[in-house]
């Protein structure tokens, strides 16, 4: 690594930074995603029940009288997590865009062929 000039270890740096944030953002796309799917199952299950509707707020489960008031705050919750998640793919986007462009410049520095 003494070989590789200092600007070259920088970008490297660069890349490396470039390459955690892409993780980090692709991550929490899919935790959202899976709290979407959840959403979606509540909803669903909601729709089937016949019964009681009790919420839990904080440690506390509340009987509910009005069911469908509960499900427009879930389909409230699910269309803000959907608006979060494009925008994090639109970002997921971006950050890829760069990670590439950044890859094939440091295998061109490093006197690589880019894959």
């Amino acid at each position: 690594m003494n070989s590789i000039s200092p600007q070259l270890q920088n970008q490297i740096a660069q890349f490396q930074q470039l390459q955690q944030q892409l993780q980090a953002v692709s991550s929490q796309k899919l935790q959202m995603d899976a709290q979407i799917k959840e959403i979606e199952r509540t909803i669903s299950e909601l729709d089937k029940a016949t019964g009681d509707v009790y919420k839990n707020v904080g440690s506390l489960m509340i009987k509910i009288d009005n069911k469908d008031s509960v499900k427009a705050e879930l389909e409230e919750g699910k269309e803000t997590m959907e608006v979060r998640v494009k925008s994090m793919e639109r970002q997921e986007v971006a950050l890829r865009e760069k990670y590439e462009s950044m890859q094939e410049s440091l295998n061109k520095a490093m006197g690589q062929k880019s894959e």
